[in-house]
């Protein structure tokens, strides 16, 4: 961003919805499964605009294999001294509380975080995310992919020390401040989502919940996987009509990150009553997806078929009240 583009953002008014801080979170981990560790973090806090105000980086001992080390570096030896989540959760959550979360695909950012403070018995301090892809789909970038790379050399930041912590966020950093402002001045409603953190917690295996922590300790505790789920009993009625509610037996697909973990909304619909399709066909009664024009091959299809759509929350709401099943 140049000095034009600065003061062309403060000769008119910042938009009064936008957050008052920000903390830009980058962590590596094990791997991607929802039993993996996270092995080091780092966060920028930005003030309102984006300016950076400090930052900070821990490398943190999974108590375990480290996993991919010829993407992130980090051996067994190094991260053998290095701090357990819990002890570094104080600073962490100091550097989280009262910001928006802002991450590259924050979701798998944010997963890996409130699992980690679930396993310590505690609750990350953030209510809000921001996901610089969907932030980037706002802007309407002209972007090849929706890698970190592509929007680091959209804005002309130079990454360093690429799968570092430290350096990814520091390069999202960058990237993020002419993003914002970019926002500000075309007055685009930020892509904020919901966090919920996970505060429920079992010790027993045998009474997993939901997208939580199943055990605890030297036994490297296990998140349940995806689930095959038992056949809805009723006939599918069709598609959804906007002018009445859900009826038990329609087909319900979702796509795109979701504030509620979406093994827990996908239960919620089951118990509804309702089908939960992994797929979009001509038979989908509904498409939920807080990303209606992202080119995924759900929403594509929805489109081609008139698949009706609806967001997270307007969901939410017609799960309150799912009429029965015919007969």
């Amino acid at each position: 961003m140049t000095m034009l583009d600065d003061r062309q953002t403060a000769a008119t008014a910042w938009p009064p919805a936008y957050p008052q801080g920000y903390a830009v979170v980058d962590v590596e981990t094990t791997g991607l499964a929802r039993d993996d560790r996270i092995i080091s973090a780092a966060v920028y806090r930005l003030d309102a605009q984006g300016n950076v105000e400090d930052h900070w980086y821990t490398l943190v001992n999974p108590q375990r294999d480290p996993g991919p080390v010829w993407i992130h570096g980090l051996t067994s030896d190094l991260l053998e001294s290095a701090p357990l989540f819990p002890e570094i959760a104080a600073e962490f959550s100091e550097r989280l509380d009262g910001r928006v979360l802002v991450a590259h695909n924050a979701i798998f950012d944010w997963s890996m975080i409130s699992r980690e403070y679930a396993r310590a018995a505690r609750v990350a301090p953030v209510r809000q995310r921001l996901c610089t892809i969907a932030l980037s789909k706002e802007l309407a970038l002209p972007l090849p992919n929706h890698k970190l790379e592509s929007l680091a050399a959209h804005f002309g930041v130079v990454q360093q020390n690429a799968h570092h912590a430290l350096d990814d966020a520091r390069v999202l950093a960058e990237a993020f401040r002419p993003s914002l402002h970019a926002a500000a001045r075309g007055g685009v409603r930020l892509p904020l989502l919901e966090c919920l953190p996970l505060t429920e917690w079992s010790d027993s295996p045998a009474t997993p919940r939901v997208g939580y922590q199943s055990s605890y300790g030297n036994s490297g505790g296990t998140w349940r996987q995806s689930k095959k789920r038992p056949a809805c009993p009723h006939p599918n009625p069709g598609r959804y009509d906007r002018d009445r509610p859900l009826k038990q037996g329609m087909r319900i697909a979702f796509s795109g990150d979701t504030s509620v973990d979406r093994e827990l909304l996908e239960d919620r619909t089951t118990e509804a009553g309702l089908h939960v399709a992994t797929s979009v066909s001509r038979l989908t009664s509904l498409l939920v997806t807080n990303d209606p024009d992202s080119a995924t091959s759900k929403t594509v299809k929805a489109k081609s078929y008139g698949t009706p759509v609806v967001d997270e929350a307007a969901y939410s709401q017609l799960l309150r009240d799912v009429a029965p099943a015919d007969g």
